[in-house]
């Protein structure tokens, strides 16, 4: 089969090459997936380059990257339903403590990892599921229902607070987010009833203003350049679903604003989330793709020869859309 790799850290034009690697098998309790389209990360970008904190060497000879991706089940192991040859599958933790990933025409995975697609949402949408799909509903709904509360979304205009702004809306949120001055009308056509820019001087005022004194929770892309904020916006007892935290990997935190108020900080990292978790947020995300709740952006494709360029919009951020490898 064909397969992007790459064999050290470096720069995605120095490191990422298209091989030829003998097609996996699908072994016990495994599916062999035909990969349609490959989904990159930050998360991939990150672990290509070496910037992952304490990772000093590539944790295997050969990588074969990417984490998400959709496809269809050609081959099943044993102990797997025969049935599901033919299913329109997408994936979750394709290169997660593995070597080899999705951006390849085959990729085998345990059959957990790779989910039933829904009728009528296509393989590109499928693709996208994973890392921002999961995130998104882990931290809207990971505390349960949000039918009534106020929910503020970090970063409204990125992957995972697209996302977030559509699930917390179909969940019955009052959704407050912010982003930057050009997303502001995707936003709310998003479902988002205020967005504000998020370099606002009077962004607290205006949160606060907005949400009629305070948000039950917030998803957060920035824990640390917004911790003090979120402080002034939150309710008591509310809660801080963080997923990120780039710009400030070492924050402080401001412990007696966050006491007298209660807060709780749930941080999600969606690689490891519990099965129960992961199949509760799985099931939201089904659920509001059948009821037309979730709308993705025109995805941004590369052919396998051009993962390179791929992994460099991801990393030149400020774009809207997935960014997809077809393989």
């Amino acid at each position: 089969m064909k397969a992007v790799t790459w064999r050290g850290f470096g720069p995605a034009r120095a490191v990422l090459k298209v091989e030829d690697l003998a097609t996996p098998t699908a072994g016990a309790g495994e599916v062999l997936v035909r990969v349609a389209y490959s989904g990159v990360n930050p998360s991939d970008c990150k672990a290509r380059s070496g910037s992952r904190p304490g990772v000093t060497k590539p944790p295997f000879e050969v990588i074969v990257p990417h984490s998400d991706g959709a496809g269809v089940i050609e081959v099943v192991g044993d102990g797997v339903d025969a049935a599901r040859v033919g299913q329109r599958v997408w994936l979750w933790n394709g290169q997660w403590q593995r070597p080899f990933g999705t951006c390849a025409e085959y990729v085998a995975v345990p059959a957990e990892q790779a989910v039933a697609l829904p009728d009528g949402v296509l393989l590109e949408d499928g693709a996208v599921m994973g890392i921002p799909g999961l995130t998104a509903a882990q931290t809207v709904f990971g505390g349960g229902d949000v039918s009534g509360q106020t929910v503020l979304v970090s970063g409204g205009g990125g992957s995972v607070g697209y996302l977030a702004v559509q699930l917390a809306a179909w969940g019955g949120a009052t959704v407050i987010a912010t982003c930057g001055a050009r997303d502001v009308e995707r936003v709310k056509a998003a479902g988002a009833s205020h967005v504000f820019d998020y370099a606002s001087p009077t962004l607290a005022a205006d949160t606060l203003a907005a949400s009629g004194g305070g948000v039950d929770r917030v998803v957060e892309v920035e824990l640390g350049p917004n911790l003090v904020l979120l402080t002034e916006v939150l309710k008591p007892l509310g809660t801080i679903a963080a997923y990120g935290s780039a710009k400030d990997m070492a924050p402080e935190m401001p412990f007696g604003p966050m006491l007298f108020k209660a807060l709780k900080l749930d941080i999600s990292l969606i690689y490891i989330l519990p099965l129960a978790a992961r199949e509760a947020a799985i099931a939201r995300l089904h659920a509001a793709f059948a009821d037309g709740a979730l709308k993705l952006d025109a995805p941004n494709v590369f052919d396998l020869e051009e993962a390179a360029a791929a992994h460099e919009l991801v990393e030149a951020g400020g774009r809207t859309g997935a960014v997809l490898v077809k393989c």
